[in-house]
């Protein structure tokens, strides 16, 4: 019987027998190109990945780059301006532009002779607030032209003057759409309340400066002779807001654009003493305007009467003392030869020729001068309670204050 025949396989020219359970022999390695071509086929997807992450970090960083301004066009940010920019209540920006319409500038005189200062309006009517000493040449008959905020100028007359306390009222005709200036309580403003000035320094019509009210009760005289003659006498409201030449005649306003003071004078570091405003110097911070109650009520009077009136002791005073207070006059030294008025405040007081008077209400008087200051910070009919000095020995004197114009 014939024997069945092994199954062999035949691989090329070899013949092997077959073992089922044999572990399967290695693939016999392929030949050189074909191992040469996987290697080139992953180089290949390599280099394509590489390609594709250098394409979307350069394009992350070009647009970066392009964000950051580092190539292309420079264009300059600028921001975006809207309706209500700068008009915060209470801003200076909002202040300044609801006071400057009420602002205007004073040229008097002509040619190279004209002088520069500011005034502000009071009411519809066309009258306007201003220092005396602006206009002084005005009503001697001097030319007054008045340039308002936005162009419109109008020639302006003198109503009345007070040198005694530097104010005076202008008036213009036939000027419409006047923006009057509202204003505040001068006896409420505190040390430290921030206050705008606005005036046309030379000549540089409606500029704003800003600071804070830096003392209150200044006494500070200006623009007279050492008799007291033609002098202003002025219980100011100092600031260090900046003031220079030209300013004269400004307001002073508040927070809430009201008026509480007129700029009147500045300290110069050259001169050692208070000068106009619209004389020669210029701000080291030390400004002094008129408290807005005082010209308030000048100006009333002015406007309806043509003058005003000055409280009065009913004395005459030795400018030249130097001793400690304000001491009247003796018969020597008053230029009437009458120290004490007859019939006068001082005189029904008690008050004699040689007394030194060093205090009104409490606070001390060192000076003639701050005497007339504390005297002028009131109204005709006030009473006062002075402490005079004589023959060594102090007492107290009441005294109702009388009435006086700038002429008498």
């Amino acid at each position: 019987m014939q024997q069945p025949q092994e199954p062999r396989i035949s691989v090329g020219a070899q013949r092997l027998r077959h073992d089922p359970w044999a572990v399967p022999a290695p693939a016999p390695a392929q030949d050189g190109p074909v191992e040469g071509g996987r290697r080139g086929t992953r180089f290949v997807v390599a280099a394509l990945l590489l390609s594709l992450a250098a394409g979307i970090l350069g394009g992350i960083g070009g647009a970066y780059a392009e964000r950051d301004g580092l190539v292309g066009d420079i264009e300059l940010p600028q921001a975006v301006s809207g309706a209500d920019a700068g008009a915060n209540p209470g801003s200076i920006a909002a202040v300044a532009k609801a006071a400057l319409p009420g602002v205007v500038t004073l040229h008097v005189g002509e040619g190279d002779g004209s002088a520069t200062g500011t005034g502000f309006v009071l009411d519809k009517r066309g009258h306007i607030l201003t220092n005396s000493h602006v206009v002084d040449s005005a009503a001697d008959g001097a030319r007054l032209d008045v340039t308002f905020h936005d162009g419109r100028s109008a020639r302006g007359e003198v109503v009345g003057t007070d040198r005694g306390y530097d104010l005076a009222v202008v008036k213009v005709s036939g000027v419409r759409r006047l923006v009057p200036l509202p204003l505040g309580d001068s006896d409420s403003v505190a040390v430290g309340d921030p206050v705008v000035a606005i005036g046309a320094p030379f000549d540089l019509a409606g500029t704003v400066t800003n600071g804070i009210i830096s003392a209150t009760h200044r006494p500070v005289t200006a623009a007279g002779g050492p008799d007291g003659g033609g002098t202003s006498y002025v219980d100011a409201l100092q600031t260090d807001a900046a003031m220079n030449p030209g300013n004269s005649g400004g307001p002073l306003v508040d927070s809430r654009g009201r008026v509480v003071g007129i700029n009147s004078a500045i300290r110069s570091a050259d001169s050692g003493s208070e000068l106009p405003a619209g004389g020669e110097g210029g701000s080291i911070g030390l400004g002094f305007a008129i408290p807005v109650n005082q010209a308030r009520r000048v100006a009333e009077e002015l406007i309806n009467e043509g003058r005003a009136v000055h409280p009065v002791l009913g004395v005459r005073l030795d400018m030249a003392y130097g001793g400690d207070g304000a001491r009247v006059a003796t018969a020597g030294s008053s230029r009437d030869g009458r120290p004490v008025v007859p019939g006068g405040p001082g005189d029904e007081a008690g008050i004699r020729s040689g007394d030194v008077i060093t205090a009104v209400d409490g606070a001390d008087v060192h000076s003639a001068e701050e005497l007339i200051v504390k005297v002028r910070s009131h109204r005709p009919g006030d009473v006062l309670d002075l402490t005079v000095r004589r023959d060594g020995k102090s007492r107290p004197v009441r005294l109702e204050l009388g009435a006086a114009a700038d002429d008498e």
